[in-house]
C-alpha cells in the first residue's frame, strides 16, 4: 500500500472522479477540489504529496495556484489540462511543474504510472518530511501532528515530548520500540523513569482515541511501546 495522498485539482467531475478511482485501485488516498481557490486551500491544509492540477479552473486558474503552491512548498505538481500549447506547457515548467499531460489521456491509467514515476523521482532527491499511517500524518518540519477526517483536519493537542514519542513510533508503525529507543530519541535530559514513559505514553493514546485517529499505542510486555492500526 503506498498510503500517499494525491490531491487532484479538477473542475470537470467526470475526469476527477476518473482519476481518483484509478489512484485509489493502485493504493493512493485522494482529496479533490473542482476550483483552484479551494485547491490551493485544500493542498495548506491537506499537505498531500503530489497535486495533479487543471489549469482551466474557475476562481483562480492553474498557474496562479501552481505559483502558490510554489511559494511554500516543493511538493511535486503534475498538470493535466487540455491545453496542448507549448507557450501554457513552458509556463508551467518556468513556475515548478513536475510533468505536463495532455488531455484527453488515452487511458486513466497513464496519470498514475505518472504519478508513481514523480513520486520516485522525488524519494530520490530527499526522503519525505511527512509520515502517514492510518488517518495519523506527522510533519517533522512543522512539529504538528494531525488526524485526517474526510469531514476537516484534527491538530492534535501535544507536549513536545508527546510529539517526539509519536513522531519515533510512526517511522515504524507497527514494530515494537524499545524504551531506550525512546530515551535515545525523545529525552535530551538524563533518563527519565520508567513511569513517566509511562504516563505520557497514557496521555497520547488517550488523544489519539479522542481524535478518532484510527491507530492505538500498544504497550509490548518487557520491551516497550508499538503504534498500531485501532480496528476498534
Amino acid at each position: 500500500m503506498n498510503n500517499q495522498l494525491i490531491l487532484v485539482v479538477e473542475d470537470h467531475w467526470q475526469i476527477r472522479d476518473l482519476m481518483e478511482q484509478y489512484l485509489s485501485r493502485e493504493g493512493f488516498r485522494t482529496s479533490n477540489a473542482s476550483d483552484g481557490t479551494q485547491g490551493l486551500a485544500n493542498f495548506q491544509m491537506l499537505k498531500p504529496d503530489l497535486v495533479v492540477l487543471d489549469i482551466g479552473l474557475p476562481r483562480q486558474d492553474g498557474f496562479s495556484v501552481l505559483n502558490g503552491i510554489r511559494h511554500q512548498s516543493d511538493t511535486p505538481v503534475i498538470v493535466v489540462t487540455a491545453r496542448d500549447d507549448p507557450v501554457d506547457e513552458l509556463q508551467c515548467f518556468r513556475l515548478g511543474a513536475d510533468d505536463y499531460i495532455i488531455k484527453p489521456f488515452r487511458h486513466p491509467g497513464v496519470v498514475v504510472e505518472r504519478v508513481k514515476a514523480t513520486l520516485r523521482r522525488c524519494r530520490i532527491r530527499g526522503a519525505s518530511r511527512v509520515m502517514r499511517f492510518e488517518n495519523l500524518v506527522v510533519d517533522l518540519d512543522a512539529y504538528t501532528a494531525c488526524v485526517h477526517h474526510p469531514t476537516g483536519v484534527i491538530k492534535l493537542s501535544l507536549t513536545m515530548t508527546e510529539y517526539k514519542l509519536l513522531a519515533r513510533m510512526a517511522e515504524s508503525p507497527g514494530r515494537a520500540i524499545q524504551r531506550a529507543e525512546f530515551i535515545d530519541a525523545c529525552f535530551t535530559e538524563s533518563g527519565p523513569l520508567e513511569t513517566t514513559i509511562n504516563t505520557h505514553m497514557h496521555n497520547l493514546r488517550r488523544k489519539l482515541g479522542d481524535t478518532g485517529a484510527g491507530v492505538d499505542v500498544t504497550p509490548v510486555r518487557g520491551i516497550g511501546y508499538r503504534l498500531e492500526k485501532n480496528d476498534g
